[in-house]
């Protein structure tokens, strides 16, 4: 049931899981029951619905696990690439989107991360070219994260 946009197998890309549900009560928390009953952490967490469904976007911290879960439990999802971008100010999210403006990357959508091993904050990007914009980010001194970033 999964639909997958991703690199090259091994590589150490940040995966973020779509999940299509249809909008009831108790649904979220299904997925997220679920993920605690296997020790499996949620680092970043979006829902979007509209009257019908809703999609749920999140990160965990080892997604192969997450990916075998969906496919054992039937759950609808597309499974793909973002990039996440740590950050200690205001500022470095202005860093970050003047870049990618500057680049002329477009940003598709952007959510918070809920939490990062060293107390720093984190922004999910969803981008049309992640490896122009890791390259641009870098150079803007900015630390673009990879999944061995937010593994435990």
């Amino acid at each position: 049931m999964s639909s997958e946009i991703l690199r090259s197998p091994g590589d150490d890309a940040i995966r973020q899981f779509s999940i299509f549900a249809d909008n009831k009560v108790g649904r979220l928390n299904d997925i997220i029951v679920l993920l605690a009953q296997h020790d499996i952490h949620i680092l970043s967490l979006c829902t979007v619905d509209t009257t019908d469904s809703a999609i749920i976007r999140l990160i965990p911290d080892y997604w192969e696990n997450v990916k075998a879960l969906f496919d054992e439990h039937g759950y609808a999802y597309s499974m793909n690439e973002v990039m996440v971008v740590e950050f200690a100010t205001e500022q470095d999210i202005r860093t970050v989107t003047c870049a990618l403006t500057q680049t002329e990357i477009n940003i598709h959508y952007t959510y918070p991360m809920l939490m990062r091993p060293a107390g720093k904050c984190g922004l999910v990007l969803h981008l049309e070219d992640n490896e122009m914009a890791a390259d641009i980010l870098t150079r803007s001194s900015i630390r673009v994260l990879t999944q061995s970033d937010l593994a435990r």
